[in-house]
């Protein structure tokens, strides 16, 4: 069997920048097990595998060890793919996830507009083991459905921090979020997920759930502009759309092959 495989670096328009995801167009779905595998095989953050229905895509994600429910980067991928190399000709793609529901990407000249659903978060302790997850002093601390999320006081300290990777991955959570206001861009954050597999996510979509509604609510704005500070960084164009947020960003190809199994 072979299958089209896609690799596409996501919010950036720059090869080697951003968060790069694999895309595998499928005509129907396989087994879990070979999903994973192909996953583990490609050895990214997240691999995402579409099938069309008609005009639609299910879409799932899958990090080397887990099938995860939400994934931003790969979803732009995806429709970044599907735009520009599986002969999709309109301005829209509706995308279904049996974990998340309904998301649409919509092509705006260079930029791919994500519309996914807000987190639902609250202010929880600052415990003992939240504290030790990073080298700086968080102010205060969040969880939401799948992450935790801390904050902090500056873009410097989220520059600079060294994670404890052991004791995030002890977390009763997909991850960490870390974030502060930022100098230039409303805020910047970045993202840790060793308990799936992925220490350091560059450029993380799906935590931007969670960063959209709680920076427009800190700072009284519904259009922001975030910059996630990894090695590899990614700057995201963001907008609070009532119980749903828009998330935008360029992506490049930077493979193109085939699968053989």
């Amino acid at each position: 069997m072979t299958i089209k495989l896609y690799q596409v670096d996501a919010f950036t328009n720059e090869v080697f920048r951003g968060n790069p995801a694999a895309v595998c167009p499928l005509e129907k779905w396989l087994p879990d097990e070979i999903l994973q595998k192909i996953a583990a095989e490609n050895n990214l953050s997240e691999t995402a595998f579409i099938v069309q229905h008609n005009n639609k895509f299910e879409i799932r994600w899958f990090t080397p060890t887990i099938e995860v429910d939400l994934c931003g980067h790969a979803t732009l991928a995806g429709a970044y793919v599907l735009f520009n190399y599986e002969n999709y000709t309109q301005d829209k793609i509706e995308f279904y996830s049996p974990r998340s529901g309904q998301l649409t990407v919509t092509k705006n000249g260079t930029l791919l507009a994500l519309n996914f659903p807000t987190d639902e978060f609250s202010e929880v302790e600052l415990t003992g083991l939240l504290k030790a997850t990073t080298d700086k002093t968080a102010i205060f601390a969040y969880k939401g459905k799948t992450d935790y999320m801390l904050l902090f006081n500056s873009e410097e300290d989220i520059i600079t921090m060294k994670p404890d990777l052991s004791a995030i991955a002890q977390l009763a959570a997909r991850g960490l979020i870390v974030t502060a206001k930022g100098n230039k861009n409303d805020f910047v954050s970045r993202f840790f997920a060793p308990a799936a597999g992925v220490n350091e996510d560059p450029v993380t979509g799906s935590a931007h759930t969670t960063l959209i509604p709680y920076w427009a609510g800190k700072l009284g704005k519904t259009t922001l502009t975030a910059s996630q500070l990894s090695e590899r960084h990614g700057t995201l164009y963001c907008r609070m759309l009532g119980n749903r947020v828009e998330i935008a960003g360029s992506a490049v190809l930077y493979l193109k092959g085939e699968i053989n199994i």
